[in-house]
């Protein structure tokens, strides 16, 4: 959760980072003119979103709050995005826009990458969503839902239904229901990150 202008800045560079874009200056600003990137928008916003609402910005903050909590509804409906701020931690990677749907309850840890057509969510009946560890990379289509753990460095595979834990680390998980169909796999993300 973002609290300080330091944190908020090294989530937006892990999201950099996962997003794979590079650049800033002149060049790079008359790219985004002319071609914008949505998705990296969405995510600039979230992460803007999250800072003003975690933090006391006096009254130049509030106000500043409800013109981001606009933007960031506007774009969440144009790429079909139904995701929740305080959810993900830093190196949230979204390489496609459509449908993705996430319960305000879910956690999910750093370097995430997220896929079109993924829903986490709750059980019905239940306030609790899936609690989701470190460097998961969650393949399209897939559909979490209960009160249940992902642990680190885990891949879910393309149209998975995951409905209960996993809590050994670097396997492939995929199915419907989910087990586990390969051990000691490569984690997704690269080394490269920056420390805080």
């Amino acid at each position: 959760m973002i609290t300080t202008k330091r944190e908020y800045k090294y989530y937006l560079d892990q999201d950099r980072l996962a997003s794979s874009i590079n650049g800033k200056g002149f060049l790079y600003q008359i790219k985004e003119f002319l071609f914008p990137n949505y998705i990296w928008k969405f995510i600039r916003l979230m992460r803007k979103y999250e800072y003003l609402k975690n933090t006391n910005q006096g009254l130049f903050g509030k106000i500043q709050l409800i013109f981001v909590r606009i933007a960031y509804r506007r774009i969440s409906l144009k790429l079909g995005f139904s995701i929740p701020v305080n959810v993900f931690g830093p190196g949230l990677s979204i390489p496609h826009y459509g449908t993705i749907v996430v319960n305000p309850a879910a956690k999910v840890g750093k370097n995430c990458r997220l896929h079109v057509g993924v829903n986490i969510g709750a059980s019905a009946g239940s306030l609790k969503a899936p609690e989701i560890g470190d460097n998961v990379y969650i393949g399209p289509g897939v559909i979490m839902y209960g009160d249940i753990t992902i642990v680190n460095n885990i891949t879910i595979g393309a149209n998975s239904t995951v409905n209960k834990s996993f809590t050994e680390e670097g396997v492939v998980i995929a199915g419907s229901p989910a087990k586990i169909v390969k051990t000691q796999f490569p984690v997704w993300w690269q080394n490269n990150r920056l420390s805080l």
